[in-house]
């Protein structure tokens, strides 16, 4: 059995050796300091910061500075995106040298924005130009590189096993794939047995990525995939737990319960005062509303209720700018979804 073979499994990752094989995938606006420190501290094996656009970092724009910030992690990873690959070389030695222990490529972003200015997966359109980022950015580190990328452009060009061969070849440490194309965006479901043809391709270890939502699904995707381990993205959001959940499952064939609403209330709570803190109270109140609305609806499900039980309480908080207010309603919300569940 797939669980079986990951009992005390860790995953190595050039000198890197990691506590287990599920990663935090990185999310544009998600994965920021606050969550990647939630997430690590539940049991994620990795967590990856959110996209960091080359030559902004280098200019020093300040938001774009607080993406690639360590977070005070024993493992410090980043994410650049970018089209040029002199840029993304430098971009790669600045988070070196800030304290980044892993250097990850993006070439799978499917967001238009990205894709227009030639970066993300539009990178999977011009191999030579992909392949050329990928040894500027080896060559300007020490540390590991890896690469996240997409089976191809649409069903035409499914060129992922190529571009990881090149990859490997070039000094590449690990390779994730979603399994979906760029023109898919996030419709559809993802293909987990086409990244087959990847894990089969290269002498690398191979993630895993896109639509896993619940621990039980890992073993099916580890077995359609070949991959060897697993990044899980969306499932995540309003559940930093749910990473070392997988992990446990594959360890142990036992998924942990949910924490109790108690500590999902303190954990957002926690992560609240961090969002303050990290961006400020402006933006830093903006940042959480997402997170709040998806930690709202991860409770109702803890509780056995509809994923909108809350959503009355959603609205309320998500319309409060007043920081006491937020924290006054999100104490309400959790107190009546835990006298619900006790009746």
């Amino acid at each position: 059995m797939i669980v079986d073979a990951f009992q005390n499994a860790n995953l190595t990752v050039g000198p890197l050796t990691l506590p287990n094989r599920v990663v935090l995938a990185p999310m544009a606006g998600i994965t920021d300091a606050p969550f990647r420190r939630m997430a690590h501290r539940y049991g994620a094996g990795l967590v990856v910061s959110e996209m960091v656009a080359s030559e902004a970092l280098e200019t020093g724009h300040a938001e774009t500075a607080l993406r690639a910030e360590a977070a005070g992690l024993p493992v410090h990873a980043v994410q650049l995106a970018g089209n040029e690959p002199a840029s993304m070389a430098r971009a790669a030695a600045m988070a070196e040298a800030s304290g980044a222990a892993l250097i990850d490529i993006n070439m799978g972003c499917p967001a238009k924005r990205v894709t227009t200015g030639l970066a993300g997966a539009a990178l999977l359109r011009d191999l030579d130009l992909a392949t050329r980022i990928i040894a500027a950015v080896v060559g300007a580190v020490r540390v590991p590189v890896t690469l996240k990328t997409r089976l191809g452009w649409d069903d035409s060009g499914l060129i992922a096993p190529e571009l990881a061969r090149r990859a490997a070849d070039i000094g590449v440490r690990l390779v994730t794939i979603h399994g979906r194309t760029r023109c898919q965006f996030y419709t559809g479901s993802a293909d987990w047995a086409a990244i087959a043809a990847i894990s089969g391709a290269i002498d690398l270890p191979v993630l895993a990525n896109g639509d896993l939502v619940a621990a039980e699904q890992a073993p099916a995707m580890l077995a359609a995939s070949g991959g060897a381990g697993v990044m899980i993205g969306r499932g995540a959001q309003g559940r930093p737990w749910f990473p070392a959940q997988v992990a446990a499952y594959l360890a142990t064939g036992q998924v942990p319960a949910d924490p109790s609403l108690a500590e999902q209330r303190d954990v957002l709570l926690e992560l609240y005062e961090d969002w303050l803190s990290h961006y400020g109270v402006e933006l830093g109140r903006r940042q959480a509303r997402k997170h709040i609305g998806w930690a709202l609806e991860a409770a109702a499900v803890t509780a056995g209720r509809p994923p909108d039980a809350l959503a009355h309480w959603r609205k309320r908080i998500l319309t409060q700018d007043e920081p006491r207010e937020v924290r006054t309603g999100l104490r309400a919300a959790f107190d009546e979804l835990s006298w619900s569940a006790a009746a």
